[in-house]
């Protein structure tokens, strides 16, 4: 990729991105944009890798079912499903745009995936294809923000790139409670690890750390937010081996 941007990113979409303001199962239209954000982001000429989440669906622990009594490796599992179920109607929708698509899953499921190849993967993304991981790692107990960490080092991606919803970085405290939180510009792993920011679940923030991976957290729904992410611009809160720095009132 030309200029001071990454060659190879991987992006981590939470399932919530793709149901619009119903909170459940998948809006067109917002999948729709979704899928234009990430055509101008591999049509700049970058290899780009996603990571899909399933919490349109079911979200893991504090699901329904987990309140239930459903135990945490079946509600893991049937997460993993619906993670497989948003990779199949993002391609579709990449597709429709005129993008080449592979979708790979860790759980072999050979009518509708491949399964996840390491060696395939990187080959996908030299050839200019984008590839969506599904199925989080195949086990339960692992989040999607943990596959997505995994799926980046294995890469070897420049950075991870990690949307929010209507959220453009990472705040002291919780920016829908108090208005006079200030977001980060930069934060170093020890941090964001040490004051419990819930950026990421903490086993996926030490893979980043242990590999000096760097996360961008940044708002999906900005315009041209992933390209911008991939092309290094200033956006969101970028984390890795930096000092950390809050942005100006």
């Amino acid at each position: 990729m030309a200029g001071s941007g990454y060659k190879r990113v991987l992006l981590k979409l939470s399932g919530e991105a793709l149901a619009g303001d119903g909170r459940f199962g998948i809006h067109i239209p917002k999948l729709s944009d979704v899928a234009l954000k990430m055509k101008a982001a591999h049509d700049s000429g970058l290899e780009l890798a996603i990571v899909v989440g399933a919490g349109n669906f079911l979200r893991g622990s504090d699901s329904e079912w987990a309140k239930a009594g459903v135990q945490r490796a079946t509600v893991d599992y049937a997460g993993m499903l619906a993670t497989v179920i948003n990779a199949l109607a993002l391609q579709d929708a990449l597709e429709s745009l005129g993008v080449t698509v592979r979708t790979q899953s860790a759980i072999n499921m050979e009518r509708v995936a491949e399964p996840f190849v390491r060696r395939r993967a990187v080959r996908h993304l030299e050839k200019g294809r984008v590839v969506i991981f599904a199925a989080g790692t195949g086990n339960p107990y692992m989040t999607t923000d943990t596959a997505a960490a995994l799926r980046a080092i294995e890469i070897e991606a420049g950075a991870l790139l990690m949307s929010k919803n209507k959220v453009d970085g990472v705040y002291e405290a919780d920016p829908a409670k108090d208005r006079g939180v200030r977001r980060f510009e930069t934060l170093s792993y020890a941090d964001a690890l040490a004051r419990r920011l819930r950026v990421m679940d903490s086993t996926a923030l030490a893979l980043c750390m242990e590999s000096s991976l760097k996360i961008i957290v940044f708002d999906l729904d900005a315009p041209e937010s992933v390209l911008k992410a991939a092309r290094g611009e200033k956006i969101g809160t970028v984390i890795g081996d930096v000092a950390t720095s809050l942005a100006a009132t």
